[in-house]
Formats: structure tokens, C-alpha cells, sequence
């Protein structure tokens, strides 16, 4: 510990007479009790505990114990002291009697009674600002990109104004490690690493989330991820916390090549984690919508038949699957817009078997098969269409 900080942890004033306590002078020793142990946890999204264990001198009677700080980013509401059991065939009786706060002072002192004078293993435990964490993930694609290394890494950053000789960490991820932690430092540790991970390549285009690429042409942006799922072999067993991701692909010589990065978001167990990767250039979707009928049912209520087409080139050497996300109420508001939820269902198109496990009561994805480039002809065009019954429309 730097004994020129500010922070002076323990003081202990000896009772050598009856009186009251707040009558009595507090002296801090000049030889500071040495941190045994110190534990921080790190589990918790929004607040960081400290736990430290110290020996302290007691006498038979009544003590003041003086935890005082200054300059460091202890939140005085959360300090708590517990005296732990003593080893031995005849452990030293303390318990703690009260708390005080001098005034004008960023202190507090605990009175501590004794049966008998000895040394005591107490544990000082208090929430600290400014000693925050980060996640972040580097993954390397196979030059298949069908799996994937992930390693995972904990970055702590302490603004505390506290340094740690020596700490154990708790993250509630991975094994617990232990290391120095000082003024102002960045500490960075690998917690994990997952090796061969089943990795699938998507293609997707979802002119709500994702928007156009050339919207004069109706070209949609055509984004791609690597999709992993947090289960099997050493995932799954715990959640990915959210952090930002490197990805990589071997090049086949030894090194690897640098796709881009992304945040990847929390993702529990059985969940999937997408890493963007850019925007393909090599799958070109053009959307329009193809047809619009509408027809009065009664009154101001009218139905109306849509087909939305979609023209899809793969000029890929490879075969590839195209995800085609759908807004219902995207489509029903570029025909006429309400705030109500829209009633439909679906018509006699191409695309009529939307994924039942990533599908709701607005959203509809399809999977379409493109074949890969010819290596002697051109990209052959695919057509798909989308169609659609709104009724109750005025």
C-alpha cells in the first residue's frame, strides 16, 4: 500500500478509562494495519464492492476503530465493518457497539468491544466509485467461416484515486484472478477463450432496419453478420456481456485479416450474438411494390391486395441464403398510413413460409436460397414475391 496517500483505513483509540466515548481524542496509529486481503467485485452492472481484511490490535474494553479517507471515491452510506471469527482454542469476543461520524470530516469511527486484548481479523467492506468495467471480444473466423475462436477479455479502469497492491477479482464471469491494481491504471485480462465455434454467415435485407442502398433504384442495403449461438461446449454457460468485437479471418498464411468491428449486445444462454461485418456488395436486392388493389368492403373500410417483389443477383462464386425481413406495417404504411395495428394475412406468393421461430405479429422473415454465379455466364436474376390481404383499411 502507498503510505503517502491520503487514505488512512484504520486507527484504533485504546479505552483506558470509563467515560463517555465522544469525550475522548481519536489517534490514528502511525503504523497502519496491512491489508490481508482485499476482494472486489465486479458482478454487479452499476456499482463496484470492495471488501478488505486487516488485523487489528484490541484491548479488553471498548475501542474506537477510525476508518477515514480523503480524495477517494468511497460512498460513506455503504461502509459496513464485521469482525470474523478468530482461530484458536480461545478466539478474542468483539463485536461492534455503534457508528459515529465526526463532523467535517470524510471518516467515520466504530466503537468495538473486546473480552480480552488481542488481535482481531476484521473486514471492511464499502462501495467505490470511479473503478468501472468493460468487456470487449476478439474473434477470428476460420477461412471457411464456418467456425470461429472467440476470446473474451474484463478491462478495469480505475478513476477511484485508490491503488491495490495486490486484489482478487470477481467478475461473475470466468474464474476469479488476482492482480495489482494502481493509481490510475487500466488493467486488461483474458477471461475467456472458445475455441471452434459453429459460425453461420448471413445475408439480410430489411429495408426497416436497414434501409436502401440506392433508393432511386429500390436497392436495399444487403448487411452482413456472423451469427454465433451462446450454447454448446464451453458456451452457454454463462451470459456474453455486452462489449465491442474485433473480428478476423485467417488468411490462410499464418495471419489474419481485419473484417471490422461491432458491439456485440448482451446475449444469454441459448441466445445469438450477431457481429456486423459490413455491407455485401456481391448480393444486390431490388424491392418495389408490384401491385396495389384496393377494394371497398363497406362503408369507409376498404381491403386492399399487395405484392411486393423482390429482384435478387448473387454474383458470388459460392451459394449463399438471403434472409428477407418484412414489416406488415411498413408496407401497409407506404400504401396509407394509421396509427392501429393492421389486420392481414398472408396471399399466394413466392415467399409464403416465414421463419415460425423468428416471426411475429409484424414482423415476417424468409430464407431464399441464391445459387452461386455460373463460372462461365452471368449472375442469373431470382424473383420472389411477397403478397398480402389488409383488411379493414379506410
Amino acid at each position: 500500500m502507498n503510505r503517502t496517500r491520503l487514505l488512512y483505513p484504520l486507527g484504533i483509540l485504546l479505552l483506558l478509562g470509563i467515560g463517555p466515548l465522544d469525550a475522548l481524542a481519536r489517534i490514528k496509529l502511525t503504523t497502519l494495519p496491512v491489508r490481508e486481503q482485499v476482494h472486489i467485485h465486479l458482478d454487479h452492472p452499476q456499482i463496484t464492492l470492495v471488501e478488505e481484511e486487516r488485523i487489528v490490535p484490541l484491548v479488553k474494553g471498548v475501542n474506537q476503530v477510525d476508518f477515514s479517507w480523503a480524495n477517494t471515491r468511497i460512498d460513506p452510506d455503504s461502509l459496513v465493518l464485521r469482525i470474523l471469527p478468530a482461530p484458536g482454542d480461545q478466539p478474542l469476543d468483539a463485536k461492534v457497539l455503534s457508528v459515529s461520524y465526526p463532523p467535517n470530516e470524510n471518516a467515520l469511527v466504530w466503537s468495538v468491544s473486546a473480552s480480552a486484548s488481542g488481535a482481531a481479523r476484521v473486514r471492511i467492506s464499502y462501495a467505490l466509485g470511479g473503478l468501472s468495467k468493460d468487456f470487449h471480444y476478439r474473434a477470428i473466423a476460420g477461412r471457411d467461416e464456418k467456425t470461429l475462436e472467440l476470446a473474451q477479455y474484463l478491462r478495469v479502469n480505475n478513476h477511484a484515486n485508490e491503488a491495490y497492491d495486490l486484489a482478487q477479482f470477481e467478475t461473475g464471469i470466468g474464474a476469479e484472478f488476482e492482480k495489482p491494481l494502481g493509481l490510475n491504471e487500466t488493467k486488461e485480462v483474458q477471461l475467456n477463450r472458445f475455441p471452434n465455434i459453429p459460425v453461420r454467415k448471413t445475408y439480410t435485407s430489411d429495408p426497416v432496419q436497414f434501409g436502401y442502398l440506392d433508393r432511386a433504384q429500390d436497392k436495399l442495403n444487403v448487411p452482413m453478420h456472423y451469427v454465433i449461438k451462446n450454447a454448446g461446449g464451453s458456451l452457454g454457460k454463462a451470459a456474453l456481456p455486452e462489449g465491442k468485437a474485433r473480428i478476423f479471418q485467417n488468411d490462410g498464411k499464418g495471419g489474419s485479416a481485419f473484417l471490422g468491428e461491432d458491439r456485440g449486445k448482451f446475449t444469454p444462454p441459448d441466445d445469438e450474438l450477431e457481429l456486423y461485418l459490413g455491407l455485401a456488395r456481391d448480393i444486390v436486392v431490388r424491392r418495389t411494390i408490384d401491385r396495389s388493389e384496393r377494394q371497398r368492403i363497406a362503408g369507409n373500410l376498404y381491403r386492399y391486395d399487395v405484392t411486393v417483389k423482390y429482384e435478387i443477383e448473387n454474383f458470388k462464386d459460392t451459394p449463399a441464403t438471403l434472409n428477407i425481413v418484412e414489416s406488415v406495417r411498413y408496407i401497409r404504411d407506404q400504401l396509407n398510413r394509421h396509427d392501429r395495428d393492421p389486420e392481414w394475412r398472408l396471399g399466394d406468393g413466392t415467399l409464403r413460409n416465414p421463419d415460425p421461430e423468428k416471426s411475429d405479429a409484424d414482423k415476417l422473415l424468409f430464407h431464399v436460397d441464391l445459387p452461386a454465379r455460373p463460372a462461365d455466364g452471368p449472375a442469373p436474376k431470382q424473383t420472389q414475391t411477397l403478397r398480402l390481404t389488409l383488411n379493414n383499411e379506410w
